[in-house]
C-alpha cells in the first residue's frame, strides 16, 4: 500500500487555477477558447505550423503575452506574421487581449512537452509499391475474410516483401 507525500499539502497551481481563470474571464479572455478553438481563430494554414502554449499576463500592463510553439524551419515564417497572428488572436475578443506575442521552438515547461507534430504524417498508399510486391501481398492476405485484417495483412506484407526486396538489391 502506497502512503501519500503530501502530506494533506496542495500544490499552489491548482490553489490558484480557478482564481487565476476568473481573473483572465473578467478581462474577457478565456484561455480555454484560444486552445480549443485555435485552428478557427488563425485558420488551417496557420495551425499547422504552430500551436499555443502559454498565455500570460503582464503585472501592471492591459493585455496578454501569448506564447506560441512551432518547429525551427518555420519560426522565420512565423515571425513575419507576428502581427497578423495577433490581430486574428484579437479579433476574436474584439479588443486588443493579446498585447505581445512570443514564439518559441520548445514548450517553456521542458524540452519533452516541447515535441511538436502539428499535422499528422501521410501513410503510404499502396501505389507506391511495385506491382508485383503489392501483387504478392494481395495473395498472401487473400485468404481473410474480414476486410479490415486482409486491408492490414496486405500494408504488412507489403512493408516486409518491399523492404525484403530493398535489402537484396542493395547486395
Amino acid at each position: 500500500m502506497r502512503r501519500a507525500t503530501t502530506k494533506g499539502f496542495k500544490r499552489t497551481s491548482s490553489l490558484l487555477r480557478d482564481k487565476i481563470r476568473k481573473a483572465g474571464e473578467s478581462r474577457g479572455f478565456a484561455v480555454t477558447r484560444v486552445l480549443t478553438h485555435w485552428a478557427e481563430i488563425v485558420g488551417e494554414d496557420m495551425s499547422r505550423i504552430c500551436r499555443p502554449v502559454d498565455v500570460k499576463y503582464g503585472r501592471n500592463g492591459f493585455g496578454a503575452t501569448l506564447t506560441v510553439l512551432t518547429t525551427g524551419a518555420q519560426a522565420p515564417m512565423l515571425e513575419m506574421q507576428k502581427e497578423t497572428l495577433r490581430s486574428k488572436v484579437n479579433s476574436v475578443y474584439g479588443y486588443n487581449a493579446i498585447a505581445h506575442l512570443r514564439i518559441t521552438q520548445t514548450a517553456p515547461v521542458g524540452f519533452s512537452e516541447g515535441q511538436a507534430n502539428f499535422a499528422p504524417a501521410k501513410k503510404p498508399e499502396k501505389s507506391q509499391l511495385n506491382p508485383e510486391v503489392r501483387k504478392e501481398a494481395e495473395h498472401v492476405a487473400a485468404p481473410f475474410q474480414d476486410p479490415d485484417l486482409r486491408q492490414a495483412l496486405e500494408r504488412l506484407a507489403g512493408n516486409v516483401l518491399s523492404k525484403h526486396k530493398n535489402s537484396k538489391e542493395g547486395l
